[in-house]
């Protein structure tokens, strides 16, 4: 196996010492994670692996929005202390819900290019992934190099090799996982600030997300702003900036 295929290694079972977990969003593996790992250098990061996404879905597993947060807080429970919790993407929503029905299991939480407020709205791809017989011919055009130039769009690091690992098993649960949230606005908005230290980490040039978005999340969650000059990858795209910010926020943790 060569240098370039070291982010396909499996991802290793959660288990102490661990204290920083990462969670990727959609289209992304634990791979997204590799630049913001390489400047933490540390040894007590995991990467968590959504189901479908590069990783076996268990059998059963329905592919909501619930059942990934679910799934999630398992992983979280493994642990069996709080941890410093990032999320990007949709792995930010999923940080977000368990940072609100499971507290006990976070230490800090990072919010990176996706929150839940109640004025939320979904960008113009998510609608059509919603959308019966449209979100499947919409898969359908997501070719490699289609995807691959949406990606480099929007700011990602590794656009191309991101694009390969879209597969039919991880279209499928992107569909069932935005059919699931058509509402989630009303039903994942948090009502009150968070009780953990946070950080609302946000690329200001995401084309996905108004800019008003995570100053407003930050205010309705009391969390920390930190704005990066990216995309919606910015997380990745910059990992030094990131990462000192992630390392300010773990100090007051």
């Amino acid at each position: 196996m060569g240098e370039g295929d070291r982010d396909l290694d499996p991802v290793p079972a959660l288990r102490n010492p661990v204290s920083i977990v990462l969670v990727h969003g959609v289209p992304d593996t634990p791979a997204m994670w590799d630049p913001l790992v390489d400047v933490l250098a540390r040894d007590d990061v995991v990467r968590l692996a959504l189901p479908g996404f590069a990783a076996p879905v268990p059998e059963g597993f329905s592919s909501t929005k619930e059942t990934y947060a679910d799934w999630v807080v398992e992983q979280l429970e493994a642990v069996g202390e709080p941890v410093d919790v990032v999320g990007h993407d949709w792995g930010s929503l999923l940080v977000q819900r368990v940072a609100v029905t499971r507290p006990d299991l976070v230490r800090s939480y990072t919010l990176a290019n996706a929150v839940m407020t109640e004025t939320f709205r979904w960008h113009d791809l998510a609608v059509a992934w919603q959308t019966p017989e449209v979100g499947e011919q919409v898969m359908e055009a997501m070719a490699a190099d289609a995807l691959e130039q949406g990606l480099r769009e929007g700011g990602h690091p590794d656009a191309a090799r991101a694009a390969e690992r879209v597969d039919a098993t991880m279209k499928a649960c992107i569909l069932g996982l935005y059919r699931s949230a058509t509402d989630i606005a009303t039903e994942w908005s948090p009502r009150e600030a968070l009780v953990r230290p946070g950080l609302v980490l946000w690329g200001s040039g995401d084309p996905f997300a108004p800019p008003d978005n995570p100053r407003l999340a930050s205010a309705v969650m009391d969390a920390e702003l930190a704005l990066v000059d990216g995309g919606h990858w910015a997380i990745v795209e910059h990992p030094t900036v990131a990462a000192n910010a992630l390392t300010r926020l773990w100090a007051t943790a």
